[in-house]
Order: structure tokens, then C-alpha cells, then sequence
């Protein structure tokens, strides 16, 4: 039987913050959004090392610095007035509208 996906609240180029983990307090750009694992790729966070090896004569093989995904639940989507928010709907006729928790400015 097929997994139900989780719907997310943070999307793709969001600035997000990290609140828990080896990585807390960093921000980032959202890269892409792993939608099967809950998880979220996030720019310049959770560097860790990966070895590659080379695939042609002028690739360069050896030990490369990458982000790895992290769980959607340690992030947190940053407005650009107060920070660190959780994230509420509103809706303005047929749209629908992701504002901030503290101030109540769209997303």
C-alpha cells in the first residue's frame, strides 16, 4: 500500500531557519522539497562529505562538500519582519493565502 504524501507548508526558494540539530540557528534557501521522506533540502546547511568517483577522463573524482536533506520538522520559515514564524492561512476570495503567526504579513 502506497504512503500517504505529507502536505508541506514550506515551499521551494522560502527562507527557512534550522531549530534543532547539529546546524541550529543557521539560515538558508529552500532547494528542494523530498516530499516521500519528509525532508527538505536546505543551501549551505547540513554540509557533509561525500566521495565521488570520476566518471570520465576530465571529471575530477575525491571528496566533495554537499548539503544533505533535513527534516522538515527542525525548520522553520522566516518572515522578514519578526523572524522565525510558524506559518497560518488566510483567504482572500478564491486564494488562498500563507501569512506569518506574529504579525499577520503574507509569505
Amino acid at each position: 500500500m502506497a504512503q500517504a504524501l505529507h502536505k508541506f507548508k514550506i515551499k521551494k526558494e522560502d527562507t527557512v531557519q534550522v531549530i534543532a540539530g547539529k546546524d541550529k540557528g543557521k539560515r538558508g534557501r529552500v532547494l528542494r522539497i523530498l516530499r516521500d521522506k519528509d525532508r527538505v533540502l536546505v543551501e549551505g546547511v547540513n554540509i557533509v562529505k561525500k566521495t565521488q568517483k570520476r566518471r570520465k577522463q576530465q571529471d575530477r573524482g575525491g571528496i566533495l562538500e554537499v548539503e544533505a536533506a533535513l527534516h522538515s520538522s527542525n525548520l522553520m520559515i522566516v518572515c522578514k519582519k519578526c523572524g522565525p514564524t510558524r506559518i497560518g492561512y488566510k483567504t482572500d476570495g478564491t486564494d488562498k493565502i500563507r501569512v506569518c503567526k506574529k504579525c499577520g504579513e503574507a509569505l
